[in-house]
């Protein structure tokens, strides 16, 4: 505990005087009153209980395809975007690829060999990625932050990418003798040739082991450059951090929320959204076009059919009166260009 409030102390110097994360000397909280986390042992319990789902005869509708090295290297395919699966988003934008929480390997897990596995193949291996500018990560949950993945990523020719991480994962980075890595506060913006990129808050935790619980950020990122802006909402549950983003940036050409991860609410509710409130998301951030993302390529994340999301996430639109490519999904593996920008 010493430690950690040493380091917030450092961090504090960096930060910027507007917009900090709040923070105790227990770690860092969200802006806005939510319920508590509740038991995982209870979940893993009702689980045993009542089981969970099961695919079907002919298997889970998950739509993938193999993601086209050269069209990714392709200068006619820019503004672009790619989901690589889960929360993996290549951004190809202003001349620079951008890559959101890459999650590359088989298990999402610290075991290599076991914990929730990849329910389809990897449309696309790092080897076969265009040169890759600049890496965010919105948190250290290990779907979202891989060291298997980072290390090789960070190996790659000409030195290998930027790293921008939350607040306390530089020194996670520098462990791993990855020194390209700079950390941001809620708020906080940074610049990349054309690009200006800042760090925003969400509704969410962190750890990675028993000991480290909230000792670091989370958040989402918003990527400015080419005319467009576009925001990467990280994992969340639902909270007004969304209408302050929305009220800073005047709104997003692109949203990539997720829409997967949610069952049972009981359980879920305070860090992951449900297809409604990422559909609240989407308006409260002003956005003109969405993609849902966090659903469909791991198991035994959550008690909802992994092909659930997507279903549901039509039918609440059509409820909503929305047009399809207001709020709507991308096979894992596709791309697809940018819109662009609204009026």
């Amino acid at each position: 505990m010493r430690r950690f409030a040493c380091s917030v102390a450092a961090l504090l110097v960096i930060a910027g005087a507007h917009g900090q994360a709040p923070r105790t000397e227990d770690g860092f909280r969200n802006n806005y009153p939510q319920a508590g986390k509740q038991s995982f042992w209870a979940w893993k319990w009702q689980q045993l209980r009542d089981g969970v789902p099961k695919a079907p005869p002919g298997g889970w509708n998950l739509p993938v395809q193999r993601t086209s090295p050269e069209a990714l290297r392709s200068p006619g395919n820019n503004p672009s975007a790619t989901w690589i699966g889960h929360a993996t988003v290549l951004l190809r934008i202003a001349g620079r690829n951008v890559l959101f929480d890459p999650m590359f390997s088989m298990h999402a897990s610290p075991i290599p060999f076991a914990g929730p596995k990849r329910l389809v193949p990897l449309p696309i291996d790092i080897p076969d990625l265009p040169p890759i500018d600049l890496v965010l990560i919105t948190h250290n949950h290990y779907d979202h932050l891989d060291e298997a993945s980072v290390l090789r990523l960070a190996a790659m020719p000409d030195g290998g990418p930027r790293f921008l991480v939350p607040l306390g994962l530089k020194a996670w980075f520098a462990e791993r003798g990855i020194a390209r890595v700079d950390e941001y506060d809620w708020w906080q913006a940074t610049t990349d040739g054309p690009l200006s990129l800042t760090f925003v808050p969400a509704q969410h935790w962190s750890r990675r082991t028993l000991a480290d619980t909230n000792a670091t950020l989370w958040g989402g990122w918003v990527v400015e450059g080419e005319g467009l802006r576009v925001i990467h909402t990280g994992d969340t549950g639902y909270s007004k951090d969304f209408r302050d983003i929305g009220e800073r940036f005047g709104g997003f050409d692109l949203a990539f929320i997720p829409i997967g991860a949610y069952a049972p609410r009981w359980f879920m509710q305070a860090m992951h959204v449900d297809v409604p409130e990422a559909l609240q998301i989407r308006a409260d951030l002003g956005a003109a076009r969405a993609v849902g993302i966090h659903w469909g390529t791991f198991e035994s994340l959550s008690d909802e059919p992994p092909d659930e999301p997507p279903a549901l996430l039509a039918r609440h639109r059509a409820e909503l009166g929305l047009e399809p490519e207001a709020f709507d999904v991308l096979k894992i593996g596709e791309t697809r260009a940018l819109p662009g920008r609204a009026p």
